[in-house]
């Protein structure tokens, strides 16, 4: 069986090691997404010959990721359809992405059934488009900028830890607005954004803030997937200021370093208004994500 281990703040370096030096640009390898979110998905993780895997319970199922890393890759899954067996499941591994597929399918022909689930995939966007709005496809969101602009005294501040208990504020506000008790998906958001607010530096976290007139209105952090993208993992605004959405995700993509590519806004969770508002930014891909799991029998 593969000696997994709970996921700690002190694990950072070592998945970090795996994940910035990886293509992967799924939201789902974020230290602060495995971390954060470890309450609800038990999430461990293990070194195995050159690789990185994941596993975790979601619904009372067991499941995977694909290995990250180099190395014998049909090796190291061979060990994983083993361990899945031990736990008396098939392997199932979320998170799939199309260029996995490709190479699940060149070891194992014909043995995965693998489904997209279109309200999991993943948004990337240049980060120079949304530091910088240009072009016509943007001048809505320009729009709503400059009304900010002319309508509110406002200031961008960079998250320090002694900023935290504000935006722990906000974000009460917003779920005591939003009724977030009485649903459990915003409830484990709360959960997973004040666990990250609370480890904010040890995570690796970078965020920022606006102030109207010297009062918060609005917040946003996220950090590095990989060494191309940066995953932005939470965005919570007043929406009594009009345009606070726009603003804040505007400024905070400008201050972004510029070594970045990509910035991944994460899925829509099939939820409509999100969607729609994903897409008004105009995303350079949609990253399809996949469930695979292992025929029965095969």
């Amino acid at each position: 069986m593969i000696p997994f281990k709970e996921i700690t703040l002190q694990d950072k370096d070592v998945i970090t090691k795996y994940t910035m030096n990886s293509s992967r640009r799924n939201c789902d390898l974020s230290f602060s997404n495995l971390c954060s979110w470890r309450f609800l998905y038990n999430t461990q993780f293990a070194e195995i010959d050159g690789f990185l895997v994941f596993k975790f319970w979601t619904q009372e199922s067991l499941s995977y990721m694909m290995p990250v890393g180099e190395g014998n890759l049909k090796q190291v899954l061979d060990e994983m359809i083993n361990d899945a067996q031990l736990e008396g499941s098939e392997l199932c591994m979320l998170g799939v992405c199309k260029d996995m597929k490709a190479e699940l399918e060149s070891i194992y022909p014909g043995k995965f059934s693998i489904e997209p689930d279109r309200d999991y995939a993943d948004y990337l966007y240049l980060r120079t488009d949304l530091a910088t709005l240009t072009g016509k496809k943007f001048q809505p969101k320009r729009n709503h900028i400059n009304k900010f602009r002319k309508n509110y005294n406002y200031k961008y501040e960079a998250i320090t830890p002694d900023l935290v208990p504000e935006c722990l504020r906000l974000e009460a506000e917003w779920c005591k607005m939003n009724n977030c008790d009485q649903h459990e998906g915003t409830g484990n958001e709360r959960r997973a954004i004040i666990y990250a607010l609370e480890h904010f530096e040890e995570i690796g976290l970078s965020g920022g803030l606006l102030r109207v007139d010297g009062q918060i209105v609005a917040f946003t952090f996220g950090m590095p997937i990989n060494h191309d993208t940066f995953g932005v993992h939470v965005e919570k605004a007043d929406t009594s200021f009009e345009g606070a959405y726009a603003m804040i995700n505007y400024e905070f993509a400008s201050h972004i370093p510029e070594q970045f590519t990509y910035i991944n806004r994460e899925e829509d969770l099939g939820i409509e208004g999100l969607r729609k508002a994903k897409l008004s930014y105009q995303p350079v891909t949609i990253l399809e994500k996949s469930m695979a799991c292992l025929k029965k029998g095969t």
